[in-house]
């Protein structure tokens, strides 16, 4: 992907996480060739990248996601209000650099359950796959 993150998200090489082969859902591309997530992908995804880059912003996860500001707030107001997710000041200021999000003990429990969740659609998207790849091949050989 020629997608490049914004200065200070430098992890993952630069790069666009959806597209460097982490779980692509290979049914659903966006009309800028993008894969185009699920709710549920999403959120199994922003509960990851607050677990592994507290330090990023929403601007920074929005980039990172693929998804708009307004839709990455909307997410994490959500998360927020489950209890899944908690916004802390850790500078004590009034610069909004200075806010972090965490999960919470039930964010962690949350993210295993979609962590698992995920896994299985992926696991049956690959057998999906696999088996058309083998009958296009089986195809392929009775026609030569």
């Amino acid at each position: 992907c020629p997608r490049r993150l914004p200065p200070g998200a430098a992890f993952n090489g630069g790069r666009c996480l959806r597209c460097s082969g982490s779980g692509i859902n290979v049914h659903a591309l966006n009309i800028d060739g993008h894969f185009r997530m699920t709710p549920d992908e999403a959120r199994f995804r922003l509960l990851k990248l607050i677990e592994q880059h507290p330090q990023l912003d929403q601007r920074s996860l929005a980039s990172e996601l693929g998804l708009s500001l307004g839709k990455t707030n909307y997410c994490l107001q959500a998360l927020v209000e489950k209890g899944y997710v908690k916004l802390g000041n850790f500078r004590r200021s009034r610069n909004k650099a200075g806010y972090r999000y965490m999960l919470t003990p039930a964010g962690v429990a949350e993210k295993m359950r979609q962590t698992n969740a995920f896994l299985k659609r992926k696991q049956d998207e690959y057998e999906a796959l696999r088996q058309e790849i083998e009958s296009l091949t089986e195809e392929l050989e009775q026609a030569s």
